[in-house]
């Protein structure tokens, strides 16, 4: 196991990072992904008609529910103290589909990116629940992580060039 990998100790068994010398700084993330799906279901959502009510206000709670409940999820995840989650729902009609956009911040010793990444996770399976009974097609992809700040790395911003398709 090499010894870059901070949940890993030195003989290869997992742990939880210790974080209490980090200092305390500000973070933020920002992640994205969509939700692909065929030309009527978006209109569907655009119309507001869906069976299940206003799927982007559902989805954009989900996400902020998830957002708090990251540590529950994934298990070497610190429990953070949440400052701030907002996500956007955009109709995207050159997908056709809906794009989810997370922006969560903390003030805290350790960083957020899986709190952005699971508030976009949980807010896409939100639309894909909410419209499977028109659409069981639907694609979810593109889940990534565009920026981050705070903390001894620094700033993460993604460029073309680390673009994965």
């Amino acid at each position: 196991m090499p010894n870059d990998l901070s949940h890993f100790d030195k003989d290869g068994r997992v742990k939880m990072v210790d974080v209490t010398a980090k200092d305390i700084t500000h973070r933020i993330a920002i992640a994205q992904g969509c939700v692909r799906m065929h030309r009527d279901t978006l209109a569907l959502v655009k119309s507001g008609a869906a069976k299940k009510g206003d799927v982007i206000t559902v989805a954009e709670i989900a996400g902020i529910m998830a957002t708090k409940r990251t540590a529950d999820l994934i298990p070497l995840c610190h429990p953070l103290p949440i400052t701030g989650a907002k996500l956007e729902i955009s109709f995207d009609d050159k997908l056709p589909g809906l794009s989810v956009r997370a922006g969560v911040k903390t003030t805290g010793q350790t960083g957020i990116e899986m709190e952005a990444l699971t508030a976009v996770s949980v807010a896409c399976l939100t639309i894909y629940d909410m419209l499977k009974a028109v659409d069981r097609s639907m694609v979810i992809e593109r889940i990534e992580l565009l920026e981050k700040s705070g903390g001894k790395s620094g700033t993460y911003r993604k460029s073309s060039e680390n673009k994965n398709g």
